[in-house]
């Protein structure tokens, strides 16, 4: 049997030990860190499309014209040009903070 002294010794202790197992818990990244990857391959994502659809289009010009490829080359860097203007506004998209955050209200 544990004697009244023991018990209070043994309360305390457990005390102390479920207080350093809440302190040595991280935060919850999980939501932040899946949200920060999504946007991530969201960015990459739009700036393949705009790769991949620029060079469809300018490769389907070449082949209904028979030309050289400059319509492949021209439509291709015109493709490049939005997938990174469109990478660009999910950037800022990113620095103005979450969706009806501070600075949000009105998006």
């Amino acid at each position: 049997m544990l004697e009244p002294e023991d018990k209070a010794r043994l309360d305390a202790l457990t005390k102390r030990i479920e207080a350093a197992k809440g302190a040595k818990e991280p935060a919850s990244r999980g939501a932040e860190h899946h949200s920060t990857a999504q946007l991530g391959w969201r960015m990459v994502t739009e700036l393949v499309s705009g790769l991949l659809i620029g060079f469809g289009i300018g490769y389907g010009l070449d082949a209904v014209f028979g030309t050289i490829p400059i319509f492949l080359v021209v439509f291709t860097l015109l493709g490049f040009v939005a997938g990174v203007r469109v990478m660009l506004r999910s950037a800022k998209e990113l620095q103005a903070g979450p969706p009806g955050g501070p600075g949000n209200e009105g998006t």
